[in-house]
């Protein structure tokens, strides 16, 4: 192949464009890395309406990963004390289709479970719900998506009826006044922030809010930072609406046309004044007050959020409590305005859409809905009750499982519990305990692979055909451009083939990606997420497409002219000096909303605070995050050189006041305990961080770095909404190592150390 092929980065839920070319071309060598892998060059497409042309480290170095510490095999062992042996996809598919019996037999269908991933293409995010959901009569799918965007879909659906974001990013370049909260974006959404900042420099009217209790690089671009305490979100909302309303700052009309719940909102926020709201958060009142000024005084609001808000034991009355805020003054449905969620994962929203959540069914259904389940029945060719009414286990809830024995089948694929669960030793303990694991992923070691009975080589991205939905609901073409390695396949075919082996093959009679997604498509068919407009022919033609995109709208064309129709049905506008296409459909802009009576619904909450409050035997709040170069547990980053010569170590952010009392000097290890566990890290002494607070990264494994894995900390107390832990803060204290008794460090486990003699014998 030599022309360049335009795809989407498989990173973040930004979404942005990417042309790769091959790694060789006409009068030019092959680029390769220090190992000799040929390498494709990767720059930003102009073209692609999202970013415009703009990428970040991930996206640029994103196929220097591609060849290193594949899985390109089946592997199999019987007991997680035995290496793995290479077995052919024909053994490996016949003892996964056997255990599934074995456990529907004595477990029920209810004992076995899928925890899947953001990762994931739409296409095998959709085979995994119809395999699991339709045909084997269990709702146990979950996905990563659950530690990342859980509480923003429940807060969506309780206060407009429907999950699915109403803005989009062409907002960042309208509005008057940008609220961040919960959101580095700078560093985690690095191509949104570009855009907003950009608009910000030629508009010196337009204010920036920053909410977060660090300084962050977000933060340092902000009108105002506000450096709350963790846990007091709630009260920096209540508060700014308490002053809306002493003020008269609301939008009357729109509350008493549109919305309902009010009053019992306004008895709530009452009890907020700026005095109290500063007292909780630890911030100046004055610092409240202009906060809310900047809302009043603006005519277009739109609020972005992100991890901050959603992984806590209150992320659903968070989210809806900042949705009041837009519902008080009437900034939604309009340009430069609305909650705006920002997606953690590239497909999450994808995921969303394909019903990828243990609550919910393809086409923004829920499991608990008769009405939804029967037209998915029906649509599947199931009979009438076949489809379990039951939530199924949330990713929890599915290690919960493993310890109670009520799960005799885990299978988890393109992700890595191992270091992103809360409360990883007693999750690292339940996954020893499990009696069947399948373990599906491009690379090998992971540290889940280490839990495995099964790996299950997959395709990953480049090397697979389907599709992605952004964070504005813009899906792109994700075209495969190179071959698999090995033996490895595509996921959707991987459960395609289980399906079909259990007896479902009229059900997975599927020739290829592009019939999956056409299959797909019409699960959305007048629903709010409607994708029917789309397909992967129109994608490869016309570029990327924001939904609703309905395929009534293309019938009204005339056939002589239906590819300029349908390109004008598609896209606003234009741009001829840049050649960029633009996006702009925002939802509700009629007002209406998915609820009964079409109203948006204000929430009442009270502040509750953390589900671990600080107290003198623990006296500090952890809080973790993200770095710029990295990616979630570096399963693909870690294996890049620029990156890791980046960020080659992971480090604890703490306040020089907090270090001088413990004595603390920079670059000294320290050791964070909690109730749960205990984690090593060199101190990085800095004012960024509020006082009685420490920040450590969450990327480095057992795989990457000895004792410094984030997760052996945080706990797995929950919002008992959308049942997303609270992995932003806990309470720990902090010990100089030079002050510890001497202890022998323990190493990775032993399976992960022998990776070089299996990817040999794999190889």
């Amino acid at each position: 192949m030599s022309e360049s092929i335009k795809t989407v980065c498989p990173y973040c839920g930004v979404g942005c464009g990417l042309t790769v070319s091959p790694p060789a071309g006409t009068g030019r060598s092959t680029h390769r890395d220090s190992e000799g892998n040929p390498i494709w060059k990767t720059i930003g497409d102009k073209s692609h309406p999202s970013s415009q042309g703009m990428v970040c480290v991930k996206g640029a170095t994103v196929t220097e990963s591609i060849d290193k510490s594949r899985l390109k095999y089946p592997m199999m062992r019987d007991s997680l004390s035995e290496p793995f042996r290479r077995v052919s996809w024909d053994k490996a598919f016949n003892k996964i289709v056997d255990r599934i019996q074995f456990v529907r037999q004595n477990y029920g269908a209810d004992g076995i479970c899928m925890y899947g991933s953001g990762q994931f293409q739409t296409e095998d995010y959709y085979i995994a719900q119809k395999l699991l959901k339709g045909c084997l009569g269990t709702n146990n799918f979950d996905a990563n998506s659950r530690l990342c965007m859980s509480s923003a879909v429940a807060g969506y659906m309780q206060s407009f009826g429907s999950d699915g974001p109403p803005c989009c990013y062409e907002d960042l370049e309208l509005t008057d006044c940008a609220f961040l909260i919960g959101t580095n974006t700078a560093e985690c959404h690095p191509i949104v922030f570009n855009r907003l900042h950009k608009y910000r420099k030629k508009h010196q009217h337009v204010k920036i809010i920053v909410v977060d209790p660090r300084c962050t690089k977000t933060a340092e671009a902000a009108d105002l930072h506000l450096a709350i305490k963790p846990g007091t979100d709630i009260d920096l909302l209540n508060g700014i609406a308490h002053l809306l309303m002493r003020w008269n700052a609301t939008d009357t009309l729109f509350m008493d046309e549109c919305t309902k719940g009010f009053p019992a909102y306004a008895e709530v926020i009452r009890h907020y004044p700026p005095e109290t709201v500063a007292r909780r958060c630890g911030i100046r009142i004055d610092h409240v007050e202009q906060a809310a000024r900047y809302w009043a005084d603006s005519e277009r609001v739109l609020s972005l959020w992100s991890m901050g808000m959603n992984q806590s034991s209150e992320g659903t009355a968070k989210v809806r409590t900042l949705i009041n805020l837009h519902l008080m003054t009437g900034n939604v449905g309009k340009p430069g305005a609305g909650p705006f969620s920002l997606t953690g994962q590239p497909n999450a929203m994808g995921g969303r859409e394909a019903g990828g959540l243990a609550h919910i069914l393809p086409g923004y259904r829920s499991v608990k809905n008769p009405q939804h389940r029967a037209e998915i029945e029906e649509f599947w060719g199931l009979n009438p009750g076949q489809m379990s009414p039951v939530p199924g286990r949330d990713a929890w809830n599915q290690i919960v499982g493993l310890e109670t024995g009520e799960v005799g089948l885990l299978w988890i694929a393109a992700t890595n519990p191992a270091v992103s669960m809360p409360d990883l030793a007693r999750t690292k303990a339940a996954l020893l305990k499990s009696p069947f694991t399948v373990y599906q992923d491009a690379y090998y070691p992971t540290e889940t692979s280490a839990y495995a009975h099964i790996l299950l080589p997959a395709a990953q991205w480049s090397e697979k055909t389907g599709t992605m939905t952004n964070s504005e609901r813009v899906v792109t073409f994700c075209p495969q451009f190179r071959s698999p390695p090995g033996e490895a396949r595509p996921d959707w075919e991987i459960f395609a083939e289980v399906g079909r082996r259990l007896g479902f093959t009229r059900e997975f009679n599927f020739a290829n990606a592009t019939a999956v997604h056409a299959e797909f498509t019409q699960t959305t068919r007048g629903r709010l997420c409607d994708m029917t407009g789309i397909s992967h022919e129109k994608l490869a033609e016309f570029g990327p497409i924001q939904w609703p995109c309905p395929d009534t709208a293309l019938l009204q064309e005339d056939e002589s002219t239906s590819r300029m129709g349908i390109f004008s049905f598609l896209f606003s506008h234009r741009d001829k000096d840049k050649n960029i296409t633009h996006i702009g459909k925002r939802l509700y802009t009629d007002l209406r909303f998915k609820t009964n009576d079409g109203r948006a619904i204000f929430a009442a909450y009270h502040s509750k605070g953390l589900a671990e409050p600080p107290n003198n035997e623990y006296p500090f709040v952890l809080t973790v995050g993200r770095l710029y170069g990295h990616w979630h547990t570096q399963t693909r980053t870690g294996r890049i050189e620029k990156i890791v010569k980046m960020h080659p170590h992971p480090f604890m952010e703490i306040h020089p006041r907090d270090a001088a009392k413990l004595k603390i000097a920079e670059g000294d290890l320290v050791e964070l305990r909690s109730r749960r566990g205990k984690a090593r890290f060199p101190a990085k002494i800095t004012k960024a961080i509020a006082p009685h607070t420490v920040f450590v990264p969450m990327h480095w494994g057992a795989l990457w770095s000895n004792d410094a894995e984030a997760n052996l900390l945080t706990h797995h107390e929950a919002c008992p909404t959308s049942l997303q832990p609270e992995l932003k803060a806990c309470a720990v204290q902090i010990l100089a190592v030079s002050a510890l008794p001497e202890e022998t460090t323990e190493l990775p486990h032993q399976e992960l150390l022998q990776s070089s003699e299996l990817m040999k014998t794999s190889n």
